[in-house]
């Protein structure tokens, strides 16, 4: 796998990604030559009848099983949980065949097919034999899943108390693409007694090696058992490199106060902030304007459902640390902090209205924020907002966790959507190891993926409180 590629998707997922890209078009292709269609689709097409060259039918399979798998990606279909959990399959394939409805008209119009009740009826074809070759597709899946074909096989080295917090750290979302075999435990007087040959790893399928050591002590390591291992081909890691290349966060407990210092990435060039800032122009202006009908509905629904203002003002802070005023849409009580103390959000809160209660898991209370994009206090993509007089208090408590201030805030992000909204001191410690991750990582492919991902977020409800 690619550098840049390798850490946003696991191999498994990408070959997965392909195989299924390939069998939607065959199936496509399949449901398009079945006899009298062909010429159904001439028929239905917006100008009448038309050359047959005109419908190139192997390219208007391809446009359209791309399309529909595209579709699919953004709403997670392959995400190693959903992998994993086959209860979640059928809703998000058929959630995805529904979105990916309009877009296939859409597509669809390059080729002059008219909205005919022909076309409609030929597009729902397509959607439901291809949610029905999905499922069977992961079903297989499943199968190979079982006999552990995918899964790699990792042995962690190192002290009792580090390996055990990496067999808890390493335990959902990706990581459950790896099987962590009988660890290795070493001492600090004494290094492991069990052989660490490349032979004998490769005899038991050991696909890596995972150093576990403490931080503020040497290792006591089989450092030249580890370098013959990594020299002959096989990948060993420290905690933090695992964590960041196939975890995709930053384990905070195994990084030195100067790894951003000397770590690769991290930086952000004059030609880098202006093409960001310019996307963050053009897409928060027509996400404003596309979404204007659906802002003054809420503001209405607002107003009529409990008295104080639509607009919800509060100081966050901004980039390194500059306070501004941020713009929601009010999804609580007038008086939710009639003590005056800030308190986080917490699930099922008293505080947030009937409103409230459907636009804040939808994320729609912060479609305001846009504003805040405009005029430069925020990002479309960065670590959430959050308020000074959290700032203070977690800074003192979490280390490296101003760090994330060096970007400016974003609507979404990759904490945002790869963990639930943080209600306490150890869920921002979790955020905070996704946040300096994208401060490293940070780029426009990045962005793009989060902000695929954030359908996903506001369709599933994820996450919100």
């Amino acid at each position: 796998m690619t550098r840049i590629l390798g850490r946003l998707m696991s191999l498994e997922m990408a070959v997965l990604g392909v195989c299924e890209l390939a069998l939607s078009f065959l199936v496509i292709y399949g449901v398009l030559t079945w006899p009298g269609v062909f010429s159904a689709l001439i028929e239905a097409s917006s100008v009448g009848v038309v050359h047959a060259a005109k419908f190139d039918i192997v390219n208007l399979a391809a446009v359209l099983a791309i399309t529909i798998v595209c579709t699919a990606a953004a709403i997670g279909l392959y995400r190693p949980e959903v992998c994993v959990e086959r209860r979640r399959l059928p809703i998000n394939a058929g959630v995805a065949g529904l979105l990916a409805f309009p877009a296939l008209f859409v597509v669809s119009g390059t080729y002059e097919i008219g909205w005919s009740r022909h076309s409609v009826v030929l597009l729902t074809k397509v959607l439901v034999v291809w949610i029905i070759a999905i499922l069977l597709s992961r079903v297989i899946f499943s199968r190979i899943m079982r006999e552990r074909w995918f899964i790699r096989r990792i042995l962690i080295v190192g002290s009792a108390s580090q390996v055990a917090r990496l067999r808890r750290f390493a335990t959902g979302g990706r990581g459950r693409l790896f099987e962590q075999v009988p660890a290795v435990q070493t001492t600090a007087t004494a290094t492991m007694t069990s052989p660490l040959s490349p032979a004998a790893l490769h005899g038991q399928r050991i696909w890596g090696v995972v150093v576990a050591a403490d931080r503020d002590r040497p290792p006591a390591l089989p450092i030249q058992a580890l370098l013959d291992c990594k020299l002959r081909g096989m990948p060993v890691f420290d905690v933090p490199s695992f964590c960041e290349q196939h975890l995709g966060c930053v384990d905070l407990d195994s990084i030195r106060p100067d790894w951003l210092v000397f770590t690769d990435g991290s930086s952000n060039g004059r030609i880098s902030k202006a093409v960001k800032r310019g996307i963050d122009i053009i897409v928060s202006l027509a996400l404003l304007l596309s979404t204007l009908p659906l802002m003054l509905l809420i503001a209405l629904l607002v107003r009529c459902d409990s008295r104080g203002p639509v607009l919800y003002r509060q100081q966050r802070a901004g980039l390194r640390g500059k306070p501004f005023t941020l713009l929601k849409f009010r999804s609580m009580a007038l008086d939710a902090e009639g003590a005056g103390k800030p308190r986080w959000a917490s699930k099922h809160d008293p505080r947030i209205t009937r409103v409230g209660s459907f636009i804040r898991p939808m994320r729609i209370d912060e479609l305001p924020q846009l504003i805040n994009v405009l005029r430069g206090e925020m990002s479309l993509i960065g670590p959430r907002p959050e308020r000074p007089h959290f700032v203070e208090q977690l800074s003192q408590v979490i280390p490296l966790y101003n760090e994330r201030s060096y970007v400016k805030p974003g609507i979404t992000g990759w904490a945002q959507v790869n963990y639930p909204y943080g209600a306490s001191v150890e869920d921002a410690r979790q955020k905070l190891s996704y946040d300096l991750y994208y401060v490293k990582n940070r780029s426009l492919l990045l962005d793009l993926l989060i902000l695929v991902a954030t359908i996903r977020v506001m369709l599933f409800r994820e996450g919100g409180r």
